[in-house]
């Protein structure tokens, strides 16, 4: 059993305020592997205070010194990159293929791409006798999710620090491990003391008083919509900043004119399946003409058929457990629910694979003639389920996929020129087409209910940047 009970503050491992730990899970067997301290808001008060006595040292640093902590950061992810990966998969049970390239891949790509911005990022231009300087904008507070850990972490951390900002991170309690590490090599960077703060705990606690902690200057959160909700509220009193990027029920719309159907259908499936579904910009709903619904329904059978559930460790496993007993359970009530409520059930279903007994397994399921008003087609599952909704052309495909409470991401494969004017009538934050991987030089982020403010890319470095106006400065 592995321990972590101390937090980083002020540049040094502290014992917490209370004494309540907690064990951290293992879904794949169920056990504990770990155990944390969760901290009070005596603990966050620390952080919080150690972070803004920092900040004016910080936010005055050159972009040469602010790049030779990143730099060094970067040296220590790739030298400690199994470790990291070891404990992703342990904790919230990504097979260690995708830990190992997806999941730390993407924590050090965050820090690869800040640096390329910083080093060419304009701080400040004239307009007229005006300069308009871009300063740092404080110090932040960072609540982070377990789906995607290391990954989450990374898309905050980098871009604060390069914009010269101080920071108090919660990383969630259900993957901490992974975060204890990277504060271990954050440690080791050289970076000034109380610029970065570590203070593991639950949200209800730690989060809450992050977000309404009079020394925080910006919150920001990855989560649930009704967590975000949360901090919203919390972070109302002191007017901060709060930027959220919350859930999902993303529309995967395959046109008629693909160029391939069947292997956009396919990659579909596999991308909704990927990292056991916990993605919020997964393509859950995917929208297939109605004519070649039956085309469509085959291919995700064979699909969900081939897709490997199992062991993390196994290098054939393409999913994993989902995160713990909450979430297994929460997803086989929704997959009941699907059939409760009239959708045709392709694949997987209720209960564990055959031959997974322990660990919370989920088979990679597929509903077919799902209306777009059904739960499964509402409710954001967090699980590798799959809705197929049939449409009959692009004015009921557009309002199908709009038709959400959700604006995260979306999908569309199709001829080019066609699959792009759909594109642009999605109101979403994002939208891939024909197959268009992840870009983190583009901004992450969505509309409506799936959250505010972006991530990634030069917009989400500027996130942690405020404008000042300095008139008169240039003149004669």
């Amino acid at each position: 059993m592995q321990t972590y009970n101390r937090f980083f503050i002020n540049g040094e491992w502290m014992e917490p305020a209370g004494t309540q730990t907690l064990d951290v899970i293992n879904p794949a067997s169920e056990e504990a592997f770990a155990t944390i301290a969760l901290g009070t808001a005596e603990d966050v008060d620390k952080a919080a205070r150690a972070a803004r006595a920092a900040f004016p040292v910080w936010s005055q640093s050159t972009v040469g010194d602010r790049l030779a902590v990143i730099e060094k950061i970067v040296a220590g992810m790739k030298a400690r990159g199994p470790e990291l990966a070891a404990a992703i998969s342990s904790e919230m049970g990504a097979p260690m293929t995708l830990a190992s390239t997806a999941q730390v891949g993407a924590g050090i790509a965050h820090f690869l791409n800040i640096m390329a911005i910083l080093k060419d990022y304009q701080f400040e231009e004239i307009r007229g006798t005006t300069r308009i300087v871009r300063e740092p904008a404080g110090v932040c507070g960072f609540i982070t999710p377990w789906n995607w850990p290391l990954n989450q972490i990374t898309c905050k951390v980098a871009p604060a620090l390069a914009a010269g900002c101080t920071m108090v991170l919660k990383p969630s309690e259900e993957a901490p491990v992974s975060a204890y590490l990277l504060t271990e090599i954050i440690a080791a960077s050289g970076l000034p003391a109380g610029v970065f703060n570590l203070v593991n705990g639950t949200g209800p606690v730690v989060g809450a008083a992050i977000s309404a902690h009079p020394e925080i200057d910006l919150v920001s959160f990855t989560g649930s919509t009704r967590a975000g909700r949360e901090v919203a509220k919390a972070a109302a009193d002191t007017i901060k900043r709060v930027t959220q990027e919350l859930g999902g029920k993303s529309a995967n719309i395959i046109l008629d004119d693909a160029p391939d159907f069947a292997r956009a259908v396919k990659g579909g499936c596999i991308s909704c399946f990927n990292n056991s579904g916990q993605s919020c910009n997964a393509p859950t709903r995917m929208l297939v003409p109605r004519s070649r619904l039956p085309e469509a329904v085959e291919v995700a059978r064979a699909t969900a058929a081939a897709t490997l559930v199992g062991n993390p460790g196994d290098e054939k496993t393409r999913i994993g457990p989902v995160v713990n007993e909450a979430q297994f359970n929460k997803i086989q009530g929704l997959i009941q629910k699907g059939i409760e409520e009239g959708a045709e059930l392709v694949a997987g279903g209720p209960g564990r694979p055959e031959g997974l007994d322990r660990g919370f397994y989920i088979k990679p399921t597929v509903f077919a003639n799902v209306s777009n008003d059904m739960t499964i087609a509402r409710e954001e599952i967090f699980g590798p389920v799959l809705c197929i909704i049939p449409f009959d052309d692009d004015e009921d495909a557009v309002q199908i996929a709009n038709d959400t409470d959700y604006g995260l991401s979306g999908y569309v494969s199709g001829e080019p020129a066609h699959a792009r004017a759909i594109a642009r009538r999605l109101r979403t934050g994002m939208v891939h087409l024909n197959g268009a991987g992840p870009d983190f030089n583009a901004p992450f982020g969505g509309y409506k209910k799936s959250g505010n403010g972006r991530e990634w890319g030069l917009e989400g470095f500027e996130e942690f940047l405020e404008t000042k106006s300095i008139l008169g400065f240039d003149a004669a």
